[in-house]
C-alpha cells in the first residue's frame, strides 16, 4: 500500500484527497519508483477541473513529472535498475498513471537520468517546462541565434524555461507579464526585455526593440483576446504556438493580419514530442546538454509538503509563482 492524490469528482482544489491505494508490480516496460518530489503543472490544475485536453476517468490519480529512486523494474526494462535515481518526463496520460504518489508505477519510457548536480526537487522542474519549450522553439520552430521570441506568461516554469533556451540559442527573448510586480524577477530571470501587457502596447513595443523587425515566434499559453496584439506584433512568415488557455475565453482568429503577413497559428503540446522517439531524443539531448553547460537551470519557486497538496494547488492558481511549484514526498 501506499498514499497517493486521487479525486472522485472534479472540481477546485478540495476535491484532492490523500488515500492508501495498492501499487503492485511493474508490468512489462514499466518501472516502480519511490516518489521524492512532485513537479505541479497547469495542465493537472486543468484535468483536476475537467477542463483538461482529457477528462479523468474518476477516481483518477494526478500528475505528471516529478523525482525519485527506481523500486522495482517490469519484464522488458534494460535501460533502469533498483536504486537508480530517475526524474519522469509528462509522456503518458494521467487516465494511465499518475505521479501524485509516495510510490507509483510509470513507462520506463518515461524515466530519465536524474541530471548530473540536480537534487530531487530540481529534477522535478525540468522536463515538462524545457521539453514544452524545447518543441516549440526549437524541435518546430527552428528558432536561430539574432531573432527576437515573444514570450507572454512568461514567470511560468515554461516561460523561464523558454529564455533560457532563447539565451542559449543566441536568440533574443521578450518576455510578456501583466503587470510591473515581476518585470525585474523577469530581467534577472535573462530576459533582454520585458512589455507589461496592462499598461504597453505590445505590438508596438515589440516593434520597437526589434527595429521594427517584429518577433517570429511567439510561444504563448494565454490565447484569448490578446492574439491580436501578438499577431500585430509578429514578423511575416512568423509562428504564433498557442500552447495552454490561460484566458479561459474566446481566442479569435487575427485573419487580416494572418493573411497580411502571411502567419501561421499553431495549436501545439509537448505530447507531440514525446509521440516522436526521435524528437524525444533530441529534447533530452539538447536539456541535458544545456544543464551541462550551465545555460538551464531550473527555477523552483516554493516547496509544499505531500499533505499540504491542496495549499500547493490553491497557490498554483493564485498565479503568484516565478517558476515551478514542487511538492516533496516524504
Amino acid at each position: 500500500m501506499t498514499r497517493a492524490v486521487r479525486i472522485h469528482e472534479t472540481g477546485h482544489a478540495d476535491v484532492l484527497k490523500i488515500e492508501d491505494v495498492t501499487v503492485g508490480e511493474p508490468g512489462e516496460g514499466e518501472v516502480r519508483i519511490k516518489v521524492e518530489a512532485i513537479g505541479l503543472n497547469r495542465a493537472e490544475v486543468m484535468f483536476r477541473e475537467g477542463a483538461y485536453l482529457e477528462s479523468p476517468n474518476l477516481p483518477a490519480g494526478m500528475g505528471y513529472e516529478g523525482a525519485g529512486v527506481v523500486e522495482a523494474v517490469g519484464p522488458g526494462v534494460s535501460d533502469f535498475a533498483e536504486g537508480d535515481a530517475v526524474a519522469v518526463a509528462p509522456a503518458f496520460s494521467m487516465n494511465a498513471y499518475s505521479m501524485y504518489a509516495e510510490s507509483t508505477i510509470v513507462p520506463a519510457y518515461a524515466l530519465t537520468a536524474r541530471p548530473a548536480g540536480l537534487d530531487a526537487i530540481q529534477s522535478a522542474a525540468v522536463w515538462m517546462a524545457y521539453l514544452t519549450a524545447y518543441g516549440a522553439l526549437v524541435e518546430f520552430g527552428q528558432l536561430q541565434a539574432g531573432e527576437a521570441v515573444l514570450i507572454p506568461a512568461a514567470s511560468s516554469s515554461v516561460g523561464l524555461a523558454a529564455i533560457q533556451i532563447a539565451n542559449h540559442i543566441g536568440a533574443t527573448p521578450i518576455a510578456m507579464s501583466r503587470t510591473n510586480a515581476k518585470v525585474e524577477q523577469l530581467k534577472q530571470a535573462g530576459a533582454a526585455h520585458v512589455i507589461v501587457s496592462e499598461s504597453q502596447d505590445i505590438a508596438g513595443e515589440t516593434m520597437r526593440l526589434t527595429n521594427n523587425a517584429g518577433a517570429r515566434i511567439v510561444f504563448d499559453p494565454v490565447a484569448g483576446s490578446t492574439v491580436n496584439d501578438l499577431a500585430a506584433a509578429m514578423s511575416p512568415g512568423g509562428t504564433l504556438f498557442l500552447y495552454g488557455a490561460l484566458a479561459n475565453q474566446p481566442t479569435p482568429f487575427p485573419l487580416f493580419t494572418a493573411l497580411g503577413k502571411a502567419l501561421t497559428l499553431r495549436g501545439y503540446t509537448v505530447l507531440e514530442i514525446f509521440a516522436d522517439r526521435d524528437a524525444f531524443a533530441r529534447g533530452k539531448r539538447f536539456v541535458f546538454d544545456g544543464i551541462a553547460a550551465g545555460t538551464l537551470e531550473p527555477t523552483v519557486d516554493q516547496v509544499f509538503g505531500f499533505d499540504d497538496i491542496v495549499a500547493a494547488h490553491r497557490y498554483m492558481e493564485s498565479n503568484q509563482q516565478f517558476g515551478k511549484i514542487v511538492v516533496r514526498v516524504p
